[in-house]
């Protein structure tokens, strides 16, 4: 078993708060030191309460599956002796109503472009193959409702 830890930190700077006009700007801490400004998606709260140049949990969320897929696969075309050059993903997610009508990520999709370098070269075949055992091997994908396509782009 393993444990993951992340501490969530905002500071009400204003006078008011319970007129729901407050900033949704806060901070994520990692332990690695890492601190990634953070903020209600603009589509969910409006500008100025959000901050669109921060990342927002609707982001953070496809942007982790997308990233355990990827991280999967890489150790699975290692396993099979592709050496991979570049891997690239615009992961995009749908936020619509769910079975019990409220609010949910429906759906993400995953567009990994993946380049391969050397004499030994997957087919298409085994690129989706790959991209299969990715899918059922990511802790996230496994922990999730939501709907996950895997569109692989051709390099």
């Amino acid at each position: 078993m393993s444990e993951y830890t992340a501490t969530i930190c905002w500071e009400n700077r204003q006078a008011k708060f319970t007129d729901n006009r407050y900033s949704r700007e806060h901070t994520w801490k990692f332990d690695g030191g890492v601190e990634i400004p953070a903020s209600s998606s603009p589509h969910v709260v409006p500008v100025p309460y959000s901050n669109p140049n921060c990342i927002d949990p609707e982001e953070a969320f496809i942007a982790a599956l997308s990233s355990c897929h990827m991280l999967w696969f890489l150790s699975i075309a290692a396993q099979n002796k592709f050496v991979v050059k570049s891997y690239s993903d615009r992961a995009i997610g749908i936020m619509d109503k769910n079975d019990y009508g409220n609010l949910a990520m429906t759906t993400v999709r995953l567009f990994p472009k993946v380049v391969f370098t050397g004499n030994h070269l997957p087919t298409e075949e085994q690129i989706e193959n790959m991209h299969d055992q990715a899918h059922h091997a990511c802790f996230l994908a496994n922990s999730v409702k939501t709907h996950i396509t895997i569109t692989s782009i051709p390099a």
